[in-house]
C-alpha cells in the first residue's frame, strides 16, 4: 500500500515552488494543460498554482519515510492511550453507580454468600477465606465518601490518558514532553503491582510504557538529549532540504532523453579461434617453394 499517495488522496498535494531558479525548474514541468509541480510527498506532478512558495530550506517536514513511520507509532501510542482512557472511564462510572447502591449490594453479598456455601463445599472452596469474598466484603463496606475520591481519581486518571492520546494524535511536542513524564509517574506503581503478581495484562502493560518512554526521549530528543529541541529541529530541516532536493534530481532525471548508445566496433577475428574449426592460417611464400610446412 502506498501510504504517501494515499495520504495525498485524503489531504490533497503537497506540492511547492523554491525561490532558487534550479531547484524550481526541476521541479516543474511544462505540459499541455498548463505548468505542472511536483508533489514532495508522492512524487506526482499536479497542474496548476503550487500551493506554497519559498526557499528551499524553508519548505514543509513532509510526512514520509522516517516521519511517516514516527507519525504511524505516535498515532498507535495516541490509540493505545484512548482506549485505555475509557476504559477507566467506565471504571470510575461503575463506582459512581455503586456508591448510589452500595445498601442493596451490601444486603446481595449476605444473601449470596450463604447460599454459595453448598457448591462453595462440593468445590473444596473455603469462602471464609477466598481472596475475592474478601475484597467484595472490604468493597462493600467502604464508606460512600472513600469511593467518590476513588472514583475522582480514577476519573483524574482517564483524563490524563485522553491529553496524552490528543497531543501523541496531533504529533505536538508538548504531548511528547506530556506522554513521557504522564508515564515514568506510574511507573513505579506497575511495578509495585508486579511484586504482588505477575500477570500478562499488568507485565506487556509495563513493557509498553518503558518502550514508549524510551523511544521518546531518545527520537524527539526530549529533556536535551541527542542535543535537544535546537538538533531535533535542525535534523527535521535538513530533511525537508534532502527531500527537495531529491525530487528535484529525481524529476531531472526523468526528463533527460536517453542518448542512444555508440555502436560497438567489430571484434577482429581470432586467428586460434580460427584453428579450432579447422582453418590453416597462410604459410609463408619462402615454405611454399622449399615445401616446408611451418609447425
Amino acid at each position: 500500500m502506498d501510504w504517501e499517495l494515499t495520504a495525498c488522496g485524503l489531504r490533497g498535494h503537497l506540492t511547492y515552488a523554491p525561490t532558487e531558479s534550479d531547484l524550481a525548474a526541476s521541479l516543474s514541468a511544462t505540459t499541455p494543460a498548463g505548468k505542472a509541480w511536483r508533489c514532495l510527498r508522492c512524487g506526482a506532478f499536479v497542474v496548476g498554482t503550487p500551493r506554497r512558495t519559498g526557499p528551499a530550506d524553508e519548505a514543509p517536514i513532509v510526512v514520509r519515510g522516517r516521519a511517516l513511520r514516527d507519525a504511524i507509532i505516535l498515532r498507535a501510542l495516541a490509540v493505545e492511550r484512548a482506549v485505555r482512557g475509557f476504559v477507566f472511564l467506565l471504571v470510575g462510572g461503575a463506582i459512581v453507580s455503586f456508591v448510589e447502591y452500595q445498601g442493596s449490594f451490601q444486603e446481595l453479598l449476605n444473601r449470596a454468600i450463604p447460599a454459595a456455601r453448598p457448591l462453595a463445599q462440593v468445590l473444596h472452596v473455603d469462602l471464609n477465606t477466598s481472596r475475592i469474598i474478601a475484597d467484595l466484603r472490604t468493597f462493600a463496606q467502604e464508606r460512600p465518601a472513600t469511593l467518590v475520591l476513588v472514583a475522582i481519581a480514577v476519573f483524574g486518571y482517564a483524563l490524563i490518558q485522553f491529553v496524552e492520546a490528543v497531543g501523541l494524535w496531533r504529533l505536538k511536542r508538548w504531548g511528547e514532553y506530556f506522554s513521557v513524564v504522564a508515564t515514568s509517574v506510574f511507573l513505579p506503581f506497575e511495578i509495585y503491582e508486579l511484586t504482588e503478581k505477575i500477570t500478562v495484562v499488568r507485565a506487556g502493560a509495563l513493557v509498553v510504557n518503558v518502550a514508549a518512554v524510551l523511544y521518546l526521549l531518545l527520537s524527539k530528543r526530549l529533556f536535551g538529549l541527542r542535543g535537544g529541541r535546537r538538533a531535533y529541529e535542525a535534523a527535521r530541516e535538513y530533511e525537508s532540504l534532502l527531500q527537495v532536493e531529491a525530487a528535484a534530481e529525481v524529476t531531472v532525471a526523468a526528463l533527460q532523453p536517453t542518448q542512444p548508445q555508440p555502436a560497438r566496433p567489430a571484434q577482429p577475428a581470432d586467428p586460434v579461434q580460427e584453428q579450432g574449426t579447422g582453418a590453416q592460417p597462410a604459410q609463408p611464400a619462402h615454405a611454399q617453394e622449399t615445401g616446408q610446412v611451418t609447425q
